[in-house]
This record gives structure tokens, sequence and C-alpha cells, in this order.
């Protein structure tokens, strides 16, 4: 399953980048997740629930980033245990395009999953996908909006 699109992010490139690769600001905007630790190989270990039509998992998954296309691009791959829900897979492509104070975020993702989750069928598993990535960037979008309502405040 593929997944691509762009979102105008209200703050410039580079503190966009900043944020990305932040783990309070991503832990708080990535849905369900309940723990975002860096492991001493550099890699991210995440903690996750989530809820895909009837079944709630709670996935154990790891991160690799790729960062050195940075600032402009990057490129992250990940894969997650759902014990009896399942397995899931996948990567991002992310390329920020700056657009005077404001940043546009460009993605292309691809997943794929396994197990009780694949049984959902195609569809579904889509659908959540593209919900769970608009409530990402969403929240990603709102926090960067809230700090910089904060820094003009102090």
């Amino acid at each position: 399953m593929e997944l691509n699109d762009e979102v105008k992010i209200p703050a410039k490139l580079e503190y966009v980048y900043n944020c990305l690769n932040d783990l309070e600001v991503l832990q708080k905007c990535i849905p369900g997740c309940e723990e975002l630790l860096e492991n001493t190989d550099g890699s991210l270990s995440a903690r996750v629930v989530l809820k895909i039509g009837p079944i709630k998992a709670n996935f154990k998954g790891k991160i690799v980033l790729d960062l050195s296309n940075g600032p402009e691009k990057y490129s992250l791959n990940g894969e997650g245990d759902g014990g009896m829900a399942g397995f899931a897979k996948g990567g991002a492509d992310v390329e920020l395009i700056e657009d005077g104070n404001e940043t546009i975020l460009k993605y292309v993702a691809k997943s794929s999953v396994t197990g009780k989750i694949a049984q959902l069928g195609s569809r579904l598993i889509l659908n959540t996908a593209k919900k769970l990535s608009k409530t990402f960037f969403e929240n990603f979008r709102e926090h960067i909006r809230n700090e910089k309502n904060e820094n003009v405040q102090s």
C-alpha cells in the first residue's frame, strides 16, 4: 500500500526539520504513541497502541532514520510487532520545501501488514493508514502553531 500527500506547516524549514527529529514532539504527535526512545545505535524504539477496525493492538517497533540528505530530505523505515494482531512494516520518504515563512512537507509512504490485521482487507487498512497519517500531521501542525504562539507571548 502506498500513501502520498503534502501538507503546509506554518514554520521555516529548519524549525520543521528539527521538530521532526525531536522525540518529545514526535511522541505527542504520533497517534497512540505511548513511548518513543532512542537506542544506542541511533534507531528509535516505539510502543504504539492502535485500533484498526475491530482489532486493538499494542505494537512494539523499531524505526531507522536516514538523515544524510537533511534538512531538505530524509527517509525512515520501520517495523512493528503487534503480537497476535500481526506485523507491520513500512517506510517513508519526506521532502521539505521552504515557502516563505512556511514549509511544504511532501511524503510518500509504503507499508505492508500480515496476520489478523491483513485479514481485515486492504480498503479498511488503507482508510486507517490515511486517518492515522492525517491525524499525525494535524497534531504536528497544531504543535508548531502552539509553540509559535507561546514564543510570541513570552
